[in-house]
């Protein structure tokens, strides 16, 4: 079982570091980068396997086009140096993810545009690269998105894994769909024959990721078969945001409150179910902080681990 960490922002902000809105985590970076780092190690003692980037909100959406035009590359490189020293400074193996984000917003699928958005993932990938172990497109809203992405780093050389996110405002019972409202079953067939060593659920709510586990292992599991590949790898790391409403306008609106009721017990509980049903890799998303991970791999690695304290 493959670990990965929690959620960056959230913990930043639990942390105490610079943290708001329209910047999200972002302004920890530019203002008070060791608190980035902080985080990093705290996912790592808890004993993440892989830890991601700091980059999900360096994109126009979040600090403005002239701050992007101006600042983008070195930010993204920054992140990248964060997260590498982090991952070299334990005696074990921790892999490094560069996280490549919704180029428009989350859960905006319908603001995609695919000439921009392929601009903008170059420059990911031009900073990135050094650094990467893994590039993770995450929380990506349509099978547009996610083909674009997986086009613009095909030939990289750093595993390729892509995660999209589901709708649980109003879910389909054994029919998952992407924020979009496009099936699920939709991106799996836009995607046969791309690359992508991993397929990942992430940033709704844990109680949708089951469908699409289930559905996702048995798709890959007959395409790969009939054509004498490997399956790729499935995984699901949940938020614990509330159901988003009907008026919800994108990420920039507001800090949303976190559920109570996901606590690290109960999210061990949903991702045991993920496991159960194909799940390869498993972590948290916004709201799931170093105790719940701690647990996960407690709990969820064979056999269960003793963590060292890296402090």
């Amino acid at each position: 079982m493959i670990i990965l960490d929690g959620g960056i922002g959230r913990q930043l902000q639990a942390n105490g570091a610079p943290f708001g809105q329209p910047e999200w985590s972002a302004l920890a970076l530019m203002e008070a980068p060791q608190t980035v780092r902080d985080v990093h190690d705290q996912f790592i003692e808890a004993g993440a396997d892989i830890i991601t980037t700091n980059t999900y909100a360096i994109v126009p959406f979040h600090i403005g086009e002239d701050r992007y035009e101006d600042q983008g590359g070195a930010l993204l490189e920054l992140a990248a140096k964060l997260a590498r020293d982090a991952a070299d400074a334990v005696p074990r193996e921790v892999q490094v993810a560069g996280s490549i984000p919704p180029m428009f917003g989350s859960y905006l699928p319908d603001e995609f545009e695919v000439q921009g958005a392929r601009r903008m993932m170059q420059q990911f990938r031009r900073y990135l690269a050094p650094v990467a172990d893994i590039f993770i497109g995450e929380t990506l809203g349509s099978v547009a998105e996610a083909t674009t992405y997986l086009d613009v780093f095909s030939d990289c050389a750093a595993d390729l894994w892509l995660s999209v996110t589901l709708e649980d405002r109003d879910p389909t019972d054994g029919a998952p769909r992407l924020r979009s409202g496009e099936p699920l079953s939709e991106l799996l067939l836009s995607i046969e024959g791309m690359r992508f060593d991993a397929l990942l659920f992430n940033c709704s709510q844990p109680e949708v990721m089951n469908d699409a586990v289930r559905l996702s292992r048995a798709e890959l599991e007959a395409f790969t078969s009939q054509h004498g590949a490997a399956r790729p790898m499935i995984g699901a790391y949940a938020n614990a945001f509330p159901l988003m409403d009907e008026e919800y306008e994108g990420s920039n609106s507001s800090v949303h409150h976190l559920r109570k009721d996901i606590t690290p017990e109960a999210y061990l509980r949903f991702a045991e179910q993920w496991v159960e049903n194909g799940a390869d890799i498993i972590g948290g998303c916004c709201g799931i902080s170093p105790t719940h991970i701690e647990l996960l791999s407690r709990s969820l690695k064979t056999p269960p681990v003793s963590l060292p304290d890296y402090a």
